[in-house]
């Protein structure tokens, strides 16, 4: 920070800065939404937890899918040790459609922690398609779902030739099996090949709490405690990083090691160049601004 105040005194007003009860999730979300791309964007919903001496945090967490990640655009804190209920799930969605209508969602995708009757009745009337992973016990017909999928094999697609009822709404039934031999099944809206892709893109999210927690971001060590308005900080910078870091794998790519994977993540890559543009470089400084403001490329696009 400029000027020749003490260290004490800087941290003091960033202090200040981060705690005014003037930063509101609807000022977070007027920042965050200028990232997404023109057209519809396909959402993620999912709890984010972790421990941090005697005040574990568990938030549930609604964004869109951008370039293998989910951005963040709405959260609630939870019960430290609690699954997410409906209304806080409603109450999120309800707050996101405020600012981005249905017409702009190309639809949600959450795992088997996030079902129930009244949660899928919402969100069709609320005009948001489902992707969804049910349970095995759930009932289908009179049938429980894996008795109506037990012989498929790993690699091998189906779905239910009519539309089932699940959780008192008609939907198309289709399962696989993952390479672990797990039964993934999933209540959709969609197509089959729709589903499987969209459905795969949900791990998008965990890959975005895994980079805020440790890899790359660690906001884990850092002793939030209080997500209502120091998580809404912490994804700005996040989402600074991963843009800038997207633009820099364009100009030169991500090492890939020898397993096939890469040497690190976006948000990690040469994130030094957006700090020294911040401390040395101005003229850098006002292009990466530039390209902090352009909106991610829309899903599918290169």
């Amino acid at each position: 920070m400029p000027g020749s105040s003490s260290l004490e005194a800087k941290k003091r007003r960033v202090g200040r800065a981060i705690h005014d009860e003037q930063r509101t999730m609807q000022v977070f979300l007027a920042l965050l939404l200028v990232h997404l791309p023109a057209g519809k964007v396909l959402m993620s919903l999912d709890r984010m937890t972790w421990e941090h001496g005697e005040a574990p945090l568990n938030l549930l967490v609604l964004g869109a899918v951008v370039h293998g990640s989910t951005l963040p655009l709405g959260w609630i804190a939870l019960d430290p040790t609690g699954n997410s209920h409906t209304g806080a799930r409603m109450w999120l969605v309800l707050k996101l459609l405020q600012a981005l209508p249905a017409r702009r969602w190309r639809g949600l995708v959450a795992d088997r922690a996030f079902i129930g009757r009244e949660w899928f009745h919402f969100l069709r009337r609320q005009g948001i398609r489902r992707a969804i992973r049910i349970r095995q016990d759930t009932i289908l017909d009179e049938l429980r779902a894996d008795e109506w999928f037990d012989d498929v094999q790993h690699g091998e697609f189906r779905v239910i030739a009519e539309k089932a009822q699940v959780f008192g709404e008609w939907m198309r039934v289709v399962a696989t099996r993952s390479p672990s031999g797990d039964l993934v099944i999933i209540a959709t809206d969609f197509g089959l090949q729709e589903t499987w892709m969209l459905y795969k893109l949900r791990w998008s999210i965990e890959c975005t709490f895994g980079s805020l927690k440790s890899r790359g971001f660690d906001l884990e060590p850092t002793g939030l405690t209080q997500p209502k308005r120091l998580f809404g900080v912490a994804i700005l910078a996040w989402v600074s990083l991963l843009r800038v870091g997207i633009w820099l794998h364009e100009v030169k790519s991500i090492k890939v090691l020898a397993h096939g994977l890469a040497a690190m993540g976006l948000v990690r890559y040469r994130a030094e160049c957006l700090r020294n543009a911040l401390r040395w470089d101005p003229a850098n400084l006002a292009a990466l601004f530039t390209l902090l403001t352009t909106p991610f490329s829309a899903l599918g696009a290169v």
